[in-house]
């Protein structure tokens, strides 16, 4: 099964102004010295964030749905006509080592049966109620309008945008991005410290580290690897020679340049993976998803062949917009994301490197509680999840929400007011892959408006 993805066409165009071209960094990254060349291509440990993007907005009521009674019956009344039977959901009751208060209990969609294994395990945590938010918010102060919120709620675009960057669309940077200018000194080919294997995304962009793209199937070659152009091999090459000739300008001296890099790039990329072939990778589900993470994997493998020791990976599925088709389709998708992880952890566990391998969830946003017909609607705080040999797995953090409509937890029709931040839920994320807390600041720029006790969520 292959599921569409959704991209803004307006970020891409941003973006692609700044790449220059799919899977090159820019001649900035020059600047970070490559002082760390030799001790990374020595150095035994291996780190990697790998984030797993839900563009459209995934629904989080029939991701993880209340399961006690008085919630579920609450729940049931909301949305009668797409909510989950207590039957269905019986099998996947969470555990978690510390009980909820209230007596509260949650159970996973039915299709996400792949990775309650894991969460009995303690290989994976639940959160709560995460969403965009630029200061700590109460509903009080949200219709009062005497917070910070995130501009354009509910917009796809925006709140994409924000959830990656902590800035509305137009953004130059993620987060993601700001991590990898932290560590990309450190490794032997800095170009590969931010690997995006979905697209073009504004998590993965830094002040200095810029993205490289790659496919399910591996690097993109520049011009396809063709070897003529409308027929003509003469051509081809004299195309070749004049994107890396230079010229006698400095834009043209740049554009050669990357286009050199890229085609260097491509080639050690190429040559690394020539020892893990593809077939060696059997685990994974025949989903577009599964092939990205299949990729991911098969270049941790080649980690120390790159001379990298720090990497953030960007993979992403869509079609989460579910106006319609809620029960017919979210339970696919959330099957071919629950597949995917848990070959993909898995694959970690079988290569030795699942306690350095942390995988996570992102989302535009939750959605409405109430149901329109057969689906839902925008909405704002969502549920995500973690996976990983070092995840504090068993929990299920954060405050759960009351269940139901204009409640104190939010803000109309069941959207959640988020309680953790991404911010809090960035730094956790941070903070293990080796960022200082001097730093979670010039990384999330709105942590500090939180009490710095409650950057470290505990689930790492």
């Amino acid at each position: 099964m292959h599921l569409n993805q959704h991209h803004s066409r307006r970020s891409f165009l941003t973006r692609s102004a700044q790449l220059g071209l799919a899977g090159v960094a820019a001649p900035l990254v020059d600047t970070l010295g490559w002082i760390g060349e030799a001790a990374a291509a020595t150095a035994g440990d291996y780190k990697a964030l790998v984030c797993v993007f839900l563009y459209g907005g995934n629904d989080y009521a029939n991701t993880l749905a209340p399961y006690d009674d008085s919630s579920y019956a609450a729940y049931l009344k909301a949305r009668p006509s797409v909510a989950l039977t207590r039957e269905a959901l019986a099998p996947m009751l969470l555990r978690p080592d510390q009980a909820l208060p209230g007596g509260r209990h949650y159970a996973l969609a039915p299709a996400m049966a792949p990775l309650l294994p894991l969460f009995d395990q303690g290989k994976m945590a639940m959160l709560l109620n995460v969403g965009t938010l630029m200061e700590p918010t109460t509903k009080a102060q949200y219709l009062a309008k005497t917070v910070r919120v995130p501009p354009k709620l509910f917009s796809h675009n925006d709140q994409q945008s924000f959830f990656q960057a902590s800035h509305p669309e137009g953004a130059a940077t993620g987060w993601g991005g700001r991590i990898g200018d932290l560590v990309a000194a450190g490794n032997g080919s800095a170009t590969l410290t931010c690997i995006n294997a979905s697209g073009n995304a504004v998590y993965l962009a830094g002040r200095q580290a810029i993205p490289y793209s790659v496919s399910g199937s591996g690097p993109v070659p520049l011009l396809r690897n063709s070897k003529t152009l409308f027929g003509s091999a003469t051509s081809a090459d004299t195309l070749r020679q004049l994107m890396t000739g230079g010229g006698q300008t400095l834009m043209a001296d740049d554009y050669a340049k990357v286009v050199q890099r890229s085609l260097d790039t491509y080639a050690q990329v190429n040559a690394a993976l020539a020892n893990a072939p593809e077939e060696n990778f059997g685990l994974f589900p025949d989903y577009t998803l599964a092939d990205q993470l299949k990729l991911v994997a098969r270049m941790m493998s080649v980690s120390s062949d790159l001379g990298v020791k720090r990497q953030v990976f960007f993979v992403s599925m869509g079609g989460f917009d579910r106006h319609n088709g809620l029960v017919t389709q979210q339970p696919n998708m959330l099957g071919a994301v629950a597949q995917s992880m848990k070959a993909f952890y898995d694959t970690t566990v079988t290569m030795g490197i699942a306690d350095r391998v942390t995988s996570f969830t992102a989302s535009d946003f939750g959605r409405t509680l109430s149901a329109d017909r057969d689906g839902s609607d925008h909405g704002w705080g969502g549920m995500h999840w973690v996976v990983g040999g070092a995840v504090k797995g068993r929990q299920i953090i954060g405050k759960p929400p009351i269940v139901g409509s204009n409640t104190p937890d939010d803000v109309g029709r069941g959207r959640l007011l988020p309680t953790t931040s991404v911010d809090q839920y960035a730094a956790t994320l941070a903070r293990w892959f080796g960022t200082s807390d001097g730093e979670l600041t010039t990384v999330l720029p709105n942590l500090a408006a939180w009490d710095r006790s409650s950057w470290n969520l505990g689930f790492l």
